[in-house]
């Protein structure tokens, strides 16, 4: 902007001209400055009339009193307008000076000088109008000069034109900044709807340079054209702009009229309800740190950050924040906070309920909220304060991630402790280890479900203590991009302050509170259960204890877990329970005396994995047998206790004899025979099998009160030792067996005794026979099974061959005859003196022959 022009010589007031000077004094006097709307006061420009006194006097100052400030130090600023800048190097004398002169030179009064006195404001106005007035000589432009509106009007096509002319010249800057002169006379005519048009074309460029200072000199008008045209969404947007600028262009009371504005009219009813960008102003981002990081359906509470550019408190009545999710456009999840919010200048924390949301990554949206009855929205995610500071973000930076939220995974598991080998029909500590992974555990409740035959004894409330075998499982989620991290368990050692967490727990309408310090650890829960069986264990006659099914004493307890923060994750699993006798009984005959008293030999095998101490047995007898000579049903044995380690066997000798029978009894189902073993455990929970819940250690074994009871069903028939078959492995071909070559397998079936027909079912003459044979060094040519025909007479005999052929060289065992169910129909047993041998045929290689 250029200085007002300084001529050599100014002009000198005519003397009829003292009329006029009075006029343009009234007038001077009479103009009051305008003021700005929103109340703003501006500093005079550079350009202001009143430049002129100090240039249209500044050389008369100088010549008449000799001015040396004029001369060494330049200009003075009088007090009535005549300006001039007195450096502050000037000495105190000369300032003082100088003020005196001031006063001198704009006192109205007498001034004798040969040059003569200053000219007042007034009468420079009236000596150059005359002058300018003498060298015009078109009577249009002194026409255009002769008033104001003729002049304004003669500035308005002059400027409209070369506003055009930039225009078109693609000049568009140019021609924009003189839309703002055209927008100016408007304005001051009270043509509001022009004026808005060019003062928003104004605006747009200033802002698009940057160039806030001019922006805060044209916004203010603008405004007001607004508010004038009843244009609330343009008047809202532009005090939004207003408050957006450098707090240094505006002074406090001005910014806070521009917020009072604001906050008015939207507590006023609104006619249009158009939605605010306030996206300049209000600003936010996530809190410093890592993203928030869940699983899915897991809900929580998610903190943002929020810089408000208010001057003052600012009350919002609803806030909404969007999630976006950062592998696809779509939106995702709303985060509303209904309640009243009370933003300060500066940084706020506002919190936001997160409901579940899908699995990815999701960066902060739009925000979106109500001042009363306006609607404002803010897309500035990318925008905000850095985490250390109340500084605006640059856009360049990227969009941090907010929230992960993981696919699901498993966030905790429960398994058994020990699940086999239990004892039965006695209370037991169950064991359920509580796994958490990589996930909280805090508050979680454990529902518990027993399956029948299981019971939970409610009497006796149920432990919790830390695992000390497993590691800890980390509450916080590890690094997301490695999702075999995220998904695994921490394996570490537990600390020594944690093998000490221990509580009791009571179970309530079937459920469990876990306690805070096992939110983040592996933990165990004793639960005192009982296993229900009414059956009575049965012993066998063979060496070894039968195979239980797999399904046999099994019982299942249903478990489900809930957790999270809002409990909305579910974990259930049933687990399967083995329960077992404490031993499994087998019996055979030992010794056949000629009195008919019998050696019974009972083993008893170990099924549990702890020790057993057998301190008595007695075995209750049914008619057919009894106790040999004085005896009361204890076994042969003077070695009570009888210590019996986990997996091992021992065995108990009774002396029996045999009774008559009548042929009533015989057909009579004689009732079972029950031995009777008082054995005490010794173990612990941790392994399984351990001394029932009700039971007290105590020192003292013959103390029957700590002695449990086991009791099994026993098989004896008579005859005992009478067998009705034997069978014979009859010689092999005197020449050797090879490779490769067929040979005849032999034996020889012959009845020892009759067989009463009343005795037998019908059609039982018929013998199962059955070849077992090792396949790999074997090969059978004729069939593995059949039937054969037996007469029921004694010394009737059979012969079963079979044809097959060794594959390997070596001493191997030949193919083996079964008869199965020959138990069944007739009573065996192995004859007092009998000794089992293994027998092994030498089978020759061939090959060397036929190559």
């Amino acid at each position: 902007m250029l200085p007002w022009p300084k001529p050599a010589v100014w002009p000198s007031v005519p003397d009829d001209a003292t009329s006029e000077v009075v006029v343009k004094e009234k007038m001077i006097l009479q103009e009051t400055p305008r003021v700005k709307h929103f109340g703003i006061q501006r500093k005079p420009l550079p350009l202001e009339p009143t430049i002129l006194v100090r240039e249209a006097n500044r050389r008369r100052s100088s010549l008449s009193v000799g001015n040396s400030s004029e001369i060494f130090y330049g200009r003075v600023e009088f007090n009535d307008g005549l300006a001039a800048d007195v450096p502050a190097k000037m000495p105190q004398a000369d300032k003082a000076h100088e003020f005196m002169m001031s006063r001198t030179y704009s006192s109205p009064g007498n001034f004798d000088c040969s040059i003569g006195r200053p000219m007042r404001l007034a009468e420079i106005f009236v000596a150059a109008e005359r002058a300018l007035k003498k060298t015009i000589s078109n009577p249009d432009l002194q026409k255009i000069l002769s008033s104001v509106e003729n002049f304004e009007q003669k500035y308005m096509e002059l400027t409209k034109g070369a506003a055009d002319n930039y225009h078109h010249s693609w000049w568009k800057r140019y021609g924009v900044v003189l839309d703002g002169e055209i927008a100016a006379v408007c304005f001051k005519r009270g043509n509001f709807d022009l004026a808005a048009k060019s003062y928003e074309k104004v605006c747009a460029l200033y802002a698009g340079e940057g160039w806030e200072d001019l922006l805060a000199e044209v916004l203010p008008s603008l405004a007001e054209c607004q508010k004038s045209l009843n244009d609330e969404a343009g008047y809202l947007l532009s005090c939004v702009r207003l408050l957006s600028l450098d707090k240094g262009l505006f002074l406090s009371k001005e910014r806070q009229a521009f917020q009072s504005e604001v906050v008015s009219l939207a507590h006023n009813e609104m006619t249009n309800h158009v939605p605010l960008d306030v996206s300049s102003l209000i600003t936010f981002s996530g809190n410093p740190g890592p993203p928030m990081a869940l699983c899915d359906g897991d809900t929580g509470t998610l903190s943002v950050t929020v810089w408000s550019g208010f001057p003052d408190d600012i009350t919002l009545d609803s806030l909404t924040l969007t999630l976006m999710a950062t592998y696809n456009a779509d939106e995702g999840g709303k985060l509303r906070n209904s309640n009243a919010t009370v933003l300060k200048p500066g940084r706020n924390t506002i919190t936001f309920p997160l409901p579940p949301q899908k699995p990815g990554s999701y960066v902060l949206g739009v925000l979106t909220g109500h001042i009363g009855q306006l609607t404002f929205r803010s897309h500035s995610f990318s925008k905000g304060g850095p985490a250390d500071s109340d500084d605006f973000m640059s856009y360049e930076k990227p969009t941090r991630p907010i929230l992960k939220v993981f696919k699901p995974r498993p966030l905790a598991d429960l398994s058994a402790s020990i699940s086999s080998a239990l004892l039965i029909n006695e209370t037991q500590w169950i064991g359920i280890i509580a796994q958490p992974i990589n996930y909280s555990l805090k508050g979680a409740v454990l529902h518990i479900d027993t399956g029948p035959g299981l019971m939970i004894e409610e009497s006796h409330s149920i432990e919790m203590e830390s695992n000390k075998k497993a590691g800890h499982g980390s509450v916080g989620t590890a690094n997301s991009g490695d999702a075999t991290k995220d998904s695994s368990v921490a394996a570490k050692d537990c600390s020594p302050a944690a093998d000490k967490h221990f509580e009791q727990l009571c179970l309530v309408s079937g459920k469990i509170e876990f306690p805070d310090w096992a939110s983040d650890v592996s933990s165990i829960l004793w639960i005192p259960t009982r296993a229900i069986d009414d059956k009575l264990a049965r012993g066998s006659s063979s060496g070894a204890p039968e195979k239980q099914s797999i399904v046999d004493r099994m019982r299942t307890i249903a478990l489900k877990l809930e957790f999270g923060i809002s409990k909305n994750q579910i974990y259930d699993t049933t687990i399967a329970l083995h329960f077992s006798d404490p031993f499994h009984v087998s019996t055979r005959v030992a010794n056949q005396c000629n009195d008919s008293t019998l050696l019974l030999q009972v083993t008893l095998h170990s099924q549990v994995n702890a020790t057993l101490s057998v301190y008595d047995a007695w075995l209750d007898l049914h008619d057919g047998f009894t106790h040999a000579g004085q005896g009361n049903g204890r076994p042969i044995s003077a070695f009570f206790p009888l210590v019996i380690s986990p997996s091992s066997r021992a065995g108990l000798l009774f002396c029996l004899c045999l009774e008559k029978r009548t042929a009533e009894d015989e057909n009579n189902v004689p009732p079972e025979n029950i031995l009777n073993i008082r054995y005490e455990i010794a173990g612990d929970r941790t392994i399984g099998a351990h001394p029932p819940v009700t039971m007290k250690s105590n020192e003292n074994a013959e103390d029957t009160s700590k002695n449990l009871v086991f009791r099994s069903a026993l098989v004896l028939q008579q005859p005992v030792l009478s067998p009705c078959l034997a069978v014979g492995f009859l010689p092999l071909p005197s020449d050797s067996i090879r490779v490769g070559q067929l040979v005849t397998m032999k034996w020889r079936v012959e009845r020892l005794k009759d067989i009463e027909e009343k005795r037998v079912p019908q059609n039982n003459d018929k013998m199962l026979y059955e070849i077992n044979a090792n396949s790999d060094k074997w090969m059978i040519a004729g069939r593995k099974r059949g039937h054969v025909s037996l007469d029921m007479k004694q010394g009737s005999r059979i012969v079963i061959s079979i044809l097959c052929m060794p594959l390997v060289a070596g001493y191997i065992h030949p193919p083996h005859l079964g008869l199965p169910g020959i138990d069944e129909v007739s009573i065996t047993c192995s004859p007092a003196g009998c000794h089992l041998f293994t027998l092994y045929i030498n089978c020759k290689s061939v090959w060397n022959h036929v190559r």
